[in-house]
């Protein structure tokens, strides 16, 4: 029997809800016992989604499906449409979970059918926090790779018709590490294409795409997304709406609550999605650091031959470059702080980050020379002369216009509270981590305006009382939280 399709107003985020009347007539919910999911089809699409019960006939009558925003906008169907109902067929590759926590190395086709369970959502967050965990303890260097490669190929895959696709990639840990938003215009500018897509922020301030959100809309399906590359040679949006590895956005989901972050799953993930948006050539920022994600120099070096194998046998270019992760990068910590510095560097103002500026042309000058029209060595005099011509900053301004205004406020917040030294001294360290788990607290990305405004840097000398930092806050309670716990931990180290 068929059902009518009752879109829900409920965001249960990434996971597919379909709502069943305990009188449904479509299925019984006793049939439902010992089963985890259901099969819903309408026009020939079907999605898989977890069930529940509803007892109030306001909510979804005997004849209704209730589907949440994520499954009905999965399913593509309109309101009303019917739907066909059904048990869903148990997963394909549940026994990898227990193999794995054997510490038995999985093949190919077990790992392909892993994807394939993750796409079709069939595994609970329990299953696949197990089979992370598991993973983490142990994965081989071909098991990284045909991860990599099965991610690569369950969802779109991007073709520009270009012999040369470039992109640049940092995998994260530093606040304000925005260069993605200046070697981006950098090289679109210089005629190299650049498509680029972006996540939002999971754990950090501000994820390239929240700052991007704040000059320009982000959120551009395939068809827009080309059309700005097309105009512009280059664009960065929201990977989201791209469907591009999106067996990653469900690994990630479970991810970063957990706070697993293994070199491995993380090799799979980024070449995964640069594969999937068509890129023939990336540079890996990894920077290196006592409170980066990359601790020493030892780490970052067995992570770069990792990127490498996966990489070249997948036929991406990868070049990895080990950077200073010891400290903020910039002054802005949150989108509406980056975006400023990002602007600044763009337009030469006299206040811009000297160290945002300079990592940004080192990392342009390595893309552009993989053009084998700039010579070796070239790369960075090409991408300084682009910036100061003001090139990148119209370039940039050029994207912005194409992908459409943003949605979202670029003013800083107003509340401001200032921490300060509480002795004299010379600053010796800067946590990453504790100034970005701040500016979260502080609102960040959810509120544009949040986030921190650095004034001190590793190695300046300071006196008592004298602000190292200021806290930008939208909202009261956010703000609050974020000044106390500053005060009581400000992630200064002083000497």
């Amino acid at each position: 029997m068929q059902v009518k399709i009752k879109p829900l107003p409920i965001n249960t985020f990434r996971e597919n809800v379909l709502v069943l009347s305990r009188d449904c007539s479509a299925l019984r919910p006793a049939r439902l016992k010992g089963s985890r999911k259901v099969e819903v089809t309408a026009g020939g699409v079907r999605i898989l989604a977890s069930v529940v019960i509803a007892d109030d006939p306001m909510l979804v009558g005997a004849d209704e499906a209730g589907l949440t925003q994520p499954a009905f906008r999965r399913l593509g169907a309109p309101a009303g449409a019917l739907a066909h109902i059904a048990p869903a067929p148990p997963p394909l590759a549940t026994s990898a979970i227990f193999d794995k926590i054997r510490g038995d190395t999985l093949t190919a086709a077990q790992l392909t059918d892993v994807v394939h369970d993750l796409v079709d959502h069939r595994w609970s967050d329990m299953e696949i926090a197990a089979f992370l965990v598991a993973c983490a303890s142990f994965m081989t260097a071909d098991e990284t790779l045909a991860l990599t490669d099965a991610m690569a190929r369950a969802g779109k895959r991007l073709d520009w018709k270009h012999q040369l696709v470039v992109d640049k990639h940092c995998i994260g840990g530093v606040p304000g590490n925005r260069t993605s938003l200046i070697v981006a215009p950098i090289v679109a500018a210089h005629g190299l294409l650049f498509p680029k897509t972006s996540s939002r922020a999971i754990t950090s301030p501000a994820g390239t795409a929240d700052t991007m959100e704040v000059l320009a809309r982000v959120d551009l399906d395939e068809e827009e997304m080309r059309a700005v590359v097309e105009r512009c040679g280059g664009c960065v949006v929201w990977g989201g709406r791209v469907n591009l590895s999106p067996a990653d956005d469900v690994l990630i989901s479970v991810e970063r609550p957990l706070s697993i972050d293994t070199p491995d799953q993380m090799v799979a993930s980024i070449i995964s999605k640069k594969i999937a948006a068509g890129s023939t050539s990336l540079i890996i920022d990894v920077p290196v650091g006592p409170s980066a994600k990359v601790r020493d120099t030892r780490a970052a070096l067995r992570l770069r031959k990792l990127f490498e194998f996966v990489g070249s046998r997948l036929g991406l270019h990868v070049e990895v470059v080990m950077t200073d992760g010891s400290q903020p990068i910039g002054r802005g910590i949150g989108p509406a702080l980056e975006m400023r510095d990002v602007l600044a560097v763009l337009r030469g103002a006299h206040e811009a980050p000297a160290d945002l500026m300079a990592k940004s042309i080192s990392l342009a000058g390595r893309l552009l020379e993989l053009d084998p029209a700039v010579r070796g060595g070239q790369g960075e005099a090409r991408a300084l002369e682009l910036l100061t011509s003001g090139a990148a900053l119209r370039k940039m301004e050029q994207i912005a216009e194409a992908q459409g205004p943003s949605p979202v406020s670029g003013a800083v917040g107003a509340l401001v509270h200032e921490v300060t030294a509480t002795a004299d001294g010379w600053i010796a360290g800067i946590d990453c981590l504790r100034i970005a788990r701040i500016a979260r607290l502080a609102g960040a990305p959810t509120d544009a305006g949040a986030g921190i405004d650095i004034l001190k840097r590793k190695g300046d000398n300071v006196r008592a009382g004298e602000p190292l930092y200021r806290i930008h806050g939208v909202e009261q309670a956010d703000f609050a939280y974020a000044a106390g716990a500053a005060d009581a931990e400000s992630g200064f180290h002083l000497t």
